[in-house]
């Protein structure tokens, strides 16, 4: 059968089997990039022009208002791709034993469909290499501010520290900066960076709405002399906020 996809994927370290020393587990590498109901009715357009957008949003809200209902009452749900079914995990001693929260988890199992697992026989899988899992953003700070709390100002300068976060190519389509809101969707820094080094990045924040982001770095930079092949997201673990942070719950 001729491959109509190629899975692009990074092997890391097996931290399961780390007595093994050269066992590896693969990561697709587009696995972070999550497409959202927005983003499925954007394409269900594109596929069917006649087909209204706020249309499409409407229908999907609905079903996964139904779907999640379902779920809730015990049923168990099958569309197109999978099969969602609810269980109950944990040990149970005895036939009597009730249900104890400090044991028990009440979760569910998704399963391709058959007509999922037949689209997945037409996919290839590429190896790009081990991952290189020493970027990382350690820390932002709020120049306007001096703030580090996760506060941040729009249309401010924002430093960020961590290590292979350069952006390279700087020119390169893709690459950059990016502020994503709770909605996905993402905001990039279309200033030029002031600093664009291994270890610090000095820009400007865009002008963003009152609410709380993630922020993410897209680069190719490995070290001085080598980039990698596909693109690597870096994201910043600790949400970033604009305006009046949320109380704690």
């Amino acid at each position: 059968m001729a491959k109509k996809a190629i899975w692009k994927v990074w092997l890391k370290r097996n931290l399961l089997t780390q007595d093994i020393e050269n066992d590896r587990i693969a990561e697709v590498s587009t696995a972070g990039n999550t497409l959202r109901n927005g983003d499925i009715a954007e394409r269900i357009v594109a596929a069917r022009s006649e087909l209204r957008l706020e249309t499409i949003l409407s229908v999907l809200a609905v079903r996964d208002e139904v779907v999640r209902d379902a779920l809730v009452q015990g049923f168990a749900v099958q569309d197109g791709c999978v099969r969602i079914s609810p269980r109950v995990s944990g040990s149970w001693i005895g036939a009597s034993h009730s249900f104890d929260p400090a044991v028990h988890r009440i979760g569910l199992d998704v399963s391709p469909c058959a007509d999922m697992r037949s689209a997945l026989e037409a996919v290839g899988v590429e190896v790009l290499g081990e991952k290189d899992s020493g970027a990382f953003i350690a820390l932002v700070t709020d120049l306007s501010t001096g703030k580090t709390d996760g506060t941040i100002s729009p249309d401010e300068d924002l430093a960020v520290t961590g290590d292979k976060i350069k952006i390279a190519p700087e020119d390169e389509q893709g690459l950059g900066v990016f502020f994503v809101d709770s909605s996905g969707t993402e905001h990039p820094v279309s200033h030029r960076l002031a600093e664009n080094q291994p270890k610090k990045l000095l820009f400007r924040v865009p002008a963003l709405a009152a609410g709380v982001y993630t922020l993410k770095v897209v680069t190719r930079f490995s070290n001085s002399t080598t980039l990698v092949r596909e693109p690597r997201a870096i994201s910043y673990e600790f949400p970033l906020t604009v305006g009046t942070p949320p109380a704690n719950p």
